[in-house]
């Protein structure tokens, strides 16, 4: 059993997201396009930069990916999409702005959230009538 900390379950959450964006779309069964294929002339080509495509993420990855997204089913709703939000690199103001809170409250369930998946991680059930300072304390 390893020992989880709140770090480590932000930066597993920041890579599920980030795994989340370079999948392909999902698109509709039968999906094409009917523009024709425009083939680039030698002289099109001359002076333009290669485009070089992002390394798909492994199935490892996927997996891990897969495996930290269920762990927001552990946190109320609201701070599940505050933890989604922040792994999705979205700035504090719109999430403030969406959550109807102030940015220390909404930084506050932020790392409760993180909390309650670490002592989740760590085979602890965290406590319900304690405060969220409690939880949060009890954590690194």
């Amino acid at each position: 059993m390893t020992d989880w900390t709140r770090a480590r379950v932000a930066d597993r959450l920041d890579l599920a997201a980030e795994v989340m964006r370079a999948l392909p779309p999902v698109r509709p069964q039968g999906y094409i396009s009917t523009w024709p294929a425009y083939f680039h002339s030698f002289a099109d080509q001359v002076g333009q930069e290669a485009k070089l495509k992002r390394p798909q993420p492994s199935p490892r990855m996927i997996t891990e990916a897969d495996e930290a997204m269920l762990w927001l089913r552990w946190v109320d709703r609201d701070i599940g999409q505050i933890l989604w939000a922040r792994a999705n690199r979205k700035p504090w103001k719109g999430i403030c702005w969406e959550q109807g809170i102030s940015r220390a409250t909404a930084n506050r369930r932020y790392e409760y959230g993180l909390a309650v998946i670490v002592w989740r991680l760590n085979g602890m059930v965290p406590p319900k009538k304690r405060s969220m300072e409690y939880v949060i304390e009890r954590t690194r």
